[in-house]
């Protein structure tokens, strides 16, 4: 085979390569949501800023930086975002005992230019009512937007197999939604409680 063909199979294979990758890019880029996560260990990653008798509040980091303000009162968590925390509405919950999941995944858009987060999803495990225990899981679709911040969607992370698809497409869908008028989406089926 001469050198020539040689040379231009290797560079059709490079330009096929190539190809594909800004392919593969520009459908990441036009999709515009991709995901990042932290850790959300209240013991080890986390700083107590009140405790008393009536629950604890904690500071977490976030996804670079965005502050995370996690409480505890009455055997139920909540989780609010922002950097100014307190013109958000208060933290919301779910009904059931429950506590939090140690992961927080962050939707990311690019829609802007670069990739901010829109929303979160985070796991909370519910208690059975009667015996106290684990019973349900729940993924908790949180919509992050300034003054508009609040749960926008459950999902129950054990009656369907895909949860974690469903609970994106919801965080996908964040920005619209009206705190004080708007209902909470249940995709799929809905089992929890």
């Amino acid at each position: 085979m001469p050198v020539f063909a040689k040379v231009s199979l290797r560079r059709l294979l490079g330009f096929s390569v190539l190809g594909w990758a800004l392919a593969s890019g520009a459908a990441l880029a036009q999709a515009g949501f991709t995901s990042a996560y932290t850790d959300l260990n209240l013991d080890r990653d986390c700083l107590v800023l009140e405790a008393d008798d009536f629950g604890v509040s904690w500071a977490c980091p976030g996804y670079k930086g965005y502050p995370v303000h996690v409480s505890e009162g009455d055997l139920r968590f909540s989780v609010r975002y922002g950097f100014n925390i307190d013109a958000e509405p208060g933290g919301q919950t779910l009904g059931p005992f429950n506590r939090l999941g140690e992961t927080l995944e962050w939707r990311l858009s690019n829609e802007s230019g670069r990739w901010l987060p829109v929303a979160t999803i985070v796991r909370y495990h519910t208690a059975d009512i009667d015996t106290g225990e684990d019973s349900g899981q729940v993924l908790v679709v949180t919509q992050l937007v300034e003054g508009n911040s609040c749960h926008i969607a459950y999902v129950d992370a054990r009656a369907n197999k895909d949860a974690n698809e469903l609970a994106r497409a919801a965080a996908d869908a964040a920005g619209d939604f009206d705190c004080g008028s708007d209902a909470i989406a249940m995709p799929g089926k809905f089992e929890a409680w």
